[in-house]
């Protein structure tokens, strides 16, 4: 195989026309082009004449012939890499391996693992996905919160309800993230995710996909038990023996010798107790801000031009260092997306972004954030960011009796309750009212924020528009806590897997799957099945 790079088509282009691209750059005959596969397709948008551009693996006769002959920086052997699981240890075991948490990183190893014999049990405190839909379309319309299971908690985890976004900035030289998007396609994704430069999913249809990989983890041997919450660890000389599960109000044990802690980056009442079975956790550094809307045709314009019509819906990214040398940039990205009320805890409010697969609302939304370090937290121990986080969703919650604080940029810098909106109407799932962010936030990030909104106007006109909507509190961008492991993914008690995002080792849906693939390739390299 030949990977071809910077292959720029119009965007009007046919698969005929890609085709005679590859044979043009080669030099050969379409004939000769046996096959090709695309790895990477984006949009070149700096000039007004928009492009498409591809990354191909191409099968052509006499491949070493045509690189002798070509000497091209742009053609070159291929460096696709299949993804494989490692084969099983020798260490023998009757246990159970189980597995808390049922988000992305849970998803994949319980998967991993079932691909290869072992027959994990995963314990999630949420319920199955379209029961969760439900509790959660219940909490927008009419405020119920269920604290075990909501936006954060549930199959598939917070990332069910987002954007589904599936970049990564991870290396993968494993092949790790490809299996991760071929297996969401082998579950129901559109193939185009593995090759579309920042490929998303969508809510609606991640939903089905997570539940297709449930099943199938169930058909290898598997077993998937909702409403299960993690509440206790029991061990013995430094490893681990047993857990204690919740269910419906009722307790009971499981043995174990093997336990994947993928609990999410919510899960705070679970970090409390595994600090008091004297688990090692430190805390990290996160960031904190709030979501702004605009309408999507603007950035649609911005970005692409006299071409916005005609191309899928644009995205941005910002960043920018304030005066007071704090950075401030955009996350998690939601174009023709929404708002989303993630609140997981009575009496605390915190806020996400969330599109459907068309991504076909009517404004584009995204974090603005400014990143906090443990020595802003004004506490000491390792959940001393949690405790932070929790302080901000109080304040935010109270703001407006529970409802997303929403606050126009213009009354925001100058200190005021908005009264009306303007051109942008928000977009947001569950009831909102007009507050103050400024008595949310911590005068630092106030400041870095109106600054930085501001100067990204430059990039982006109209981005600070006196009417673009704020809404507050993001304070869940990641995990205020890192949960320590060794070379082999262990922590301090042996048998204990920390993963994923909560766990402090990955940042979005496709980090932590890898993360979670991770972990499953550590116990296959030990275990017998």
């Amino acid at each position: 195989m030949l990977r071809l790079n910077q292959i720029k088509l119009d965007i009007s282009h046919n698969e005929e026309d890609l085709l005679k691209a590859i044979a043009d750059n080669l030099k050969v005959k379409q004939s000769k082009v046996k096959s090709y596969k695309i790895i990477k397709k984006s949009v070149d948008a700096r000039k007004d004449n928009v492009k498409y551009v591809y990354c191909i693996d191409a099968e052509v006769f006499d491949e070493d012939k045509i690189l002798q002959r070509l000497h091209k920086k742009d053609i070159m052997k291929s460096e696709y890499k299949e993804y494989v699981l490692p084969m099983p240890g020798n260490e023998k075991s009757d246990k159970r391996i189980i597995i808390a948490g049922f988000g992305p990183a849970g998803i994949f190893c319980a998967y991993a693992l079932a691909l290869r014999g072992y027959k994990p049990v995963v314990i999630e405190r949420g319920a199955d996905v379209d029961t969760r839909k439900s509790i959660v379309n219940r909490f927008f319309t009419a405020g119920e919160l269920n604290t075990e299971c909501n936006v954060q908690f549930g199959e598939g985890g917070a990332g069910t309800f987002s954007d589904g976004k599936l970049n990564t900035l991870i290396k993968d030289k494993e092949g790790r993230g490809k299996f991760v998007l071929e297996t969401f396609v082998k579950f129901g994704a559109n193939p185009e995710i593995t090759y579309i430069n920042k490929p998303h999913i969508g809510t609606d249809v991640l939903s089905d996909i997570v539940k297709n990989m449930r099943k199938e983890i169930i058909n290898l041997g598997g077993e998937v038990r909702f409403n299960s919450k993690l509440s206790e660890i029991h061990s013995s000389n430094g490893h681990i023996e047993a857990v204690t599960v919740v269910c419906d109000g009722n307790k009971y044990d499981i043995e174990t010798d093997t336990l994947v802690l993928a609990i999410g980056h919510s899960a705070r009442d679970t970090f409390y107790m595994l600090k008091d079975e004297n688990l090692n956790m430190e805390s990290k550094a996160f960031a904190v801000g709030v979501r702004i809307e605009h309408n999507q045709k603007m950035i649609q314009e911005y970005m692409y031009k006299s071409y916005a019509d005609k191309l899928p819906a644009a995205d941005y990214k910002v960043t920018y260092q304030a005066g007071n040398g704090r950075g401030v940039y955009s996350f998690c990205m939601c174009p023709g997306g929404y708002v989303v009320n993630a609140s997981s805890e009575k009496e605390m409010l915190a806020i996400n972004g969330m599109s459907y697969s068309k991504r076909d609302g009517i404004n584009a939304n995204s974090a603005m954030v400014v990143t906090v370090n443990p020595e802003d937290y004004g506490g000491s121990g390792p959940l001393s960011g949690v405790e932070f986080q929790r302080k901000l969703e109080r304040l935010a919650y109270r703001e407006c009796n529970g409802k997303v604080v929403v606050q126009l940029f213009d009354d925001y810098v100058n200190n005021r309750i908005s009264k009306d909106f303007g051109s942008i109407m928000p977009q947001i799932k569950g009831e909102y009212g007009f507050g103050n962010i400024n008595n949310i936030l911590p005068e630092f990030i106030n400041v870095s924020l109106k600054e930085g909104i501001k100067a990204c106007n430059q990039r982006i006109p109209g981005f600070a528009a006196d009417d673009a909507v704020l809404s507050g509190v993001e304070s869940r961008t990641s995990s205020p806590v890192r949960i320590n492991r060794d070379e082999l993914y262990e922590s301090n008690i042996k048998g204990i897997y920390p993963c994923g995002e909560g766990a402090g080792y990955a940042g979005g849906i496709t980090s932590a799957a890898i993360d979670g693939l991770k972990v499953a390739e550590k116990i296959i390299e030990r275990r017998a099945v």
